[in-house]
């Protein structure tokens, strides 16, 4: 049985990384196949298919694929943009049908505003570098499994909005220091995760010098500095997978 994922894409790499990095559904999919065919057994049969968003291209039914994944963008989600008005509307039918969605960083927030919740700026500002991400009780219960007694894993983080009013039915899974809803769930359909664990180390290492200025000078430098330390993208990968092949 071949599982068909539609990543529904809300940005573009910018043009000085994308030649090195190449674009966010592909590191989706790099990161999602590859703990795909890590895992020793039950390994799924997966297609991917890219809609991108931003530039308002959908499937004809959301039924032309299995699941969805929402990536990250630059854009906030309270942007007047008409893509995001109508990414708004279609999450909405997504949930409305119980249909299986993952969010990314903005699709983690943009789920969580177009299901009734709150996206702020960060009273904290900036959200950046690898942090140590604290699963809650309910994490086990939603099939966030870890191995040994450990109760955190690190993510690469790299946001200035993030969700300060959950959507109505939400379950907490996991904060951050700065963050209080870094993962949460929706019943049995939708999850999602502020962080990125599609992000390898060099390309967030690429991304926050790019993006330097835009910075205050101590989060900069402590964010640099995490990059020496692990992530867990790929367990986070296998989370995605069980999630959207249950």
């Amino acid at each position: 049985m071949t599982i068909k994922i539609g990543i529904l894409r809300a940005d573009d790499v910018s043009p000085e990384l994308a030649s090195d990095f190449g674009q966010y559904p592909q590191m989706v999919e790099d990161l999602v196949n590859a703990a795909n065919l890590a895992r020793a057994t039950g390994t799924e049969s997966l297609e991917f298919t890219t809609y991108a968003v931003n530039r308002q291209e959908y499937p004809g039914h959301i039924n032309e694929v299995d699941a969805y994944i929402i990536t990250g963008s630059k854009s906030s989600v309270y942007d007047q943009e008409p893509w995001i008005e109508e990414l708004h509307r279609f999450i909405e039918t997504l949930h409305n049908s119980k249909k299986k969605t993952v969010g990314i960083c903005f699709g983690h927030q943009i789920i969580a505003s177009a299901l009734g919740g709150k996206v702020e700026k960060a009273a904290v500002g900036w959200g950046l570098g690898v942090k140590s991400t604290q699963l809650v009780d309910a994490s086990a219960a939603a099939g966030l499994q870890l191995d040994g007694d450990e109760s955190s894993i690190n993510l690469l983080y790299s946001h200035q909005d993030q969700v300060t009013v959950p959507a109505p039915g939400s379950t907490l899974l996991a904060t951050t220091d700065i963050c209080p809803v870094a993962m949460s769930a929706i019943g049995e359909h939708i999850l999602s995760f502020q962080g990125h664990p599609e992000f390898s180390h060099d390309y967030a290492q690429a991304l926050y010098r790019l993006r330097e200025k835009n910075y205050p000078p101590a989060i900069y430098k402590n964010a640099m500095a995490s990059l020496q330390e692990q992530e867990h993208g790929a367990l986070v990968a296998n989370w995605i997978i069980d999630f959207i092949s249950s």
